[in-house]
C-alpha cells in the first residue's frame, strides 16, 4: 500500500496572495517563479520559536527571507510570492 501523504510533504509550496497555494514536485529557481508572476518576489518562510519569557510566554515570529533569482527553491521549503 501507497502512503499518500508522503507525495505531498515532497513538494515546493508557494503561498500566493489571496491564500492560493501552489505545490511543485520538482525543484525550481526563484527566477522562473518571478517570471511567471511579473512584478513579483519569492521569499523563503520560516517559523521561529524564541525561549519563553520571564511571565511564561513563548514569542514566536515568521522569518522572511527574499530569495535571488538564481536561487533554487528546494522540496519541502515554503515560499511567499511578494508583490
Amino acid at each position: 500500500m501507497g502512503n499518500c501523504q508522503a507525495s505531498e510533504a515532497v513538494a515546493v509550496v508557494i503561498q500566493h496572495p489571496g491564500g492560493k497555494a501552489e505545490r511543485l514536485y520538482c525543484p525550481t529557481s526563484a527566477a522562473n517563479v518571478m517570471k511567471s508572476n511579473p512584478g513579483n518576489y519569492v521569499a523563503l518562510v520560516t517559523l521561529n520559536v524564541s525561549e519563553t519569557k520571564q511571565d511564561g510566554d513563548t514569542v514566536k515570529f515568521t522569518r522572511v527571507r527574499l530569495q535571488k533569482p538564481k536561487e533554487v527553491l528546494l522540496l519541502g521549503q515554503v515560499f511567499n510570492r511578494l508583490t
